[in-house]
């Protein structure tokens, strides 16, 4: 794999910035579907708190810094509606054609999707990190294992603040690995993104000391049992498997409603399972919402007297 010149990584980052799919980002779900609140935490601001925590990791043991955010701001731009309940939907939805997983579908958005079938035109070194910032992949450069690692403790520490303040969460009842890496999620940002410096300058991998890694792991468990899969948002699952499955198999019956430049991206073999997949995954939690009502929900009649 090349190594691009620092400015190649520079318009990579402006790429990413100033497409389509990273300005969706702000009206999709991070946890909490269409909260009432202007402060929880949407996929955008997910992926800018990641920029964050992975500059400050890059910036401390002499990584590229412009690669490393490029990576960062592309990480989550093939994410779907609705968090990553949509994302199991969808998934199940194409399990004949693959399945979906959303690091696969951002390396999509990027090669084929934006600029109408152009793609970005990004560096091998981003793509690379982008598909493969989940912690089954296996990133080819210690930025996109610095990105990789900066995912976990962002929404792990993002996602327990804006549970206590939706009030799913007492700050009380936090595990002792949540006091032992700090008092507040600013605190165990820090101390995290100090102990991976520690643990990885001069070395040729991006990690945690394991003491460090076992209590953040203990805690992303610790969300997994308490939020992410908790029973509070199981209806507001079920709502959002509704509507998915409801656009799939409207454009499944009438796929004249996909927009022109998906039906003729159709693949030789797949029909339009995938463009379907690729226009449900690209709207945002509220265009979903729009497009359901329109075609599923009847509208009131208007008499006039």
């Amino acid at each position: 794999m090349r190594r691009e010149p620092r400015a190649d990584f520079q318009r990579d980052r402006d790429r990413i910035i100033q497409s389509k799919a990273f300005r969706r980002l702000t009206h999709k779900t991070q946890v909490f579907i269409a909260p009432e609140g202007d402060h929880y935490r949407t996929r955008l601001t997910h992926t800018l708190e990641v920029a964050q925590v992975s500059r400050a990791i890059a910036r401390a043991i002499g990584l590229n810094e412009d690669l490393t955010e490029a990576i960062a701001l592309g990480h989550d731009l093939g994410h779907t509606p609705f968090g990553h309940t949509g994302e199991a939907v969808l998934n199940t939805l194409m399990l004949p054609l693959g399945g979906f997983r959303h690091n696969e579908q951002s390396g999509r958005v990027v090669r084929v999707l934006e600029n109408d079938g152009a793609g970005l035109g990004l560096s091998d070194e981003v793509v690379d990190g982008i598909v493969n910032h989940r912690s089954s992949g296996n990133p080819m450069t210690p930025e996109g294992q610095t990105v990789r690692l900066s995912d976990k403790i962002a929404y792990i520490n993002h996602d327990i603040d804006d549970a206590v303040r939706a009030g799913v969460l007492d700050p009380d009842d936090l595990p002792r690995e949540a006091r032992l890496l700090g008092e507040s999620p600013g605190e165990r940002i820090d101390n995290l993104i100090r102990a991976a410096v520690s643990e990885s300058a001069g070395r040729d991998t991006i990690a945690l000391p394991d003491e460090s890694r076992e209590l953040l792991w203990a805690l992303r468990a610790f969300m997994f049992r308490t939020v992410y899969a908790s029973q509070i948002q199981a209806a507001e699952r079920m709502k959002i498997k509704g509507i998915i499955v409801s656009l799939w198999d409207l454009y499944a019956r009438r796929p004249e409603l996909l927009p022109e430049a998906f039906r003729q991206r159709a693949e030789p073999g797949g029909g339009l399972g995938r463009s379907a997949c690729d226009y449900i995954a690209g709207m945002t939690d509220r265009f979903a919402m729009r497009v359901y009502l329109d075609n599923f929900v009847p509208e009131s009649w208007k008499l006039s007297i």
